[in-house]
């Protein structure tokens, strides 16, 4: 029997395969689960298009697709938004060139621009290529020790002098009220529009034990938090935030070896520090912890653009310090707003 390419239904077998294939597959991603499409349905309101190709009613590759309408991409095809991670999922070849050519029709249907596909490597060659954002990936060793030793001197110092500051990293989502508020001016510090607290509740509701806060607490206040995912035997810090003030506590230093150490002794054996672009808030400081950079591949079809999109950073500058000047309650009110039409990550 030849390949069949479908729409994912709401059935709920065909749901469920689908989340045991992404699990079974050497690169699915929690991206790719449905818990994602939930999310990004609930919060964002963008339309799922979710393709799966069976053979003899197995699932041989699946495509998670978005339908975005944004105000810098326009009309697109994106797999997925939000998300570092995406695009083809499932090792058969024939399976996954049928879905490309699926994807390129619904996409003409469509009459959108370009099929978007977030993949951590190359992986559909003929397609033109981009990399704007670099992920960090890291091995846990079992040992707390052995992590520390692997870290600079400059960094253990820093994490040394977190814990003479006494402070304290507590798990639970109790406090997502305060994290978010810490999240939300550290947004507007960095000259960029917040997610909503829905998006974190959404995280929290939909990912269970999938999904983790860890705070820091610094003389019964809170310091900083991190909201990580955590799939197989990896963990990857996605929402983190500090207060300015703490910076002279090494409060991030202290926070990310609190995870680290917890992931090695909880089993986690890959450290991924998600995806940054050279020059950004965060790419120097999970350099200098001694991550070294992987691009990310984004791949297009393309059907109305001759050429994939440029992301330039320099352009937002203005934009971002702007974005300074405005009151908190104004950015954590529009933020939201503006950025379900900027699905850049």
């Amino acid at each position: 029997m030849s390949l069949e390419v479908r729409l994912l239904t709401d059935d709920a077998q065909e749901r469920q395969n689908w989340d045991e294939f992404v699990r079974s597959s050497p690169d699915g991603t929690i991206f790719h689960l449905l818990a994602w499409r939930q999310i990004v349905e609930q919060v964002f309101r963008h339309t799922p298009h979710y393709l799966g190709a069976t053979r003899h009613g197995e699932i041989r590759a699946v495509l998670p697709l978005f339908e975005i309408w944004g105000l810098l991409a326009g009309h697109i095809l994106m797999s997925v938004p939000y998300g570092a991670y995406g695009g083809l999922c499932g090792s058969d070849p024939e399976a996954r060139a049928l879905l490309l050519n699926k994807a390129k029709e619904l996409a003409a249907q469509l009459k959108v621009r370009y099929v978007e596909l977030r993949h951590l490597h190359e992986a559909a060659p003929g397609l033109p290529t981009t990399s704007f954002f670099d992920t960090l990936v890291k091995p846990i060793d079992p040992s707390p020790e052995a992590n520390m030793a692997n870290l600079s001197r400059r960094r253990r110092a820093m994490i040394r002098q977190g814990i003479r500051q006494s402070l304290e990293a507590r798990r639970g989502w109790e406090p997502l009220a305060e994290f978010y508020e810490i999240y939300a001016r550290n947004r507007r510090r960095l000259g960029a529009p917040p997610f909503s607290r829905r998006l974190f509740e959404a995280v929290r509701d939909c990912l269970g034990p999938e999904a983790q806060l860890l705070t820091i607490w610094h003389e019964g206040r809170m310091a900083a938090g991190v909201i990580s995912f955590l799939y197989h035997d990896r963990v990857m810090p996605y929402y983190g935030a500090a207060l300015p003030e703490a910076f002279p506590l090494a409060v991030n230093d202290f926070m990310y070896w609190e995870l680290l150490r917890w992931s090695c002794l909880s089993g986690f054996r890959i450290f991924d520090f998600g995806q940054s672009h050279a020059g950004g808030g965060g790419y120097d400081f999970k350099r200098l912890w001694g991550f070294a950079p992987e691009p990310i591949a984004h791949q297009y079809v393309l059907l109305r653009d001759r050429e994939p999109p440029r992301f330039e950073p320099a352009r937002f500058n203005p934009l971002a310090q702007l974005w300074k000047a405005l009151p908190l309650p104004v950015t954590t009110w529009l933020g939201p707003r503006l950025i379900r039409w900027l699905p850049l990550h």
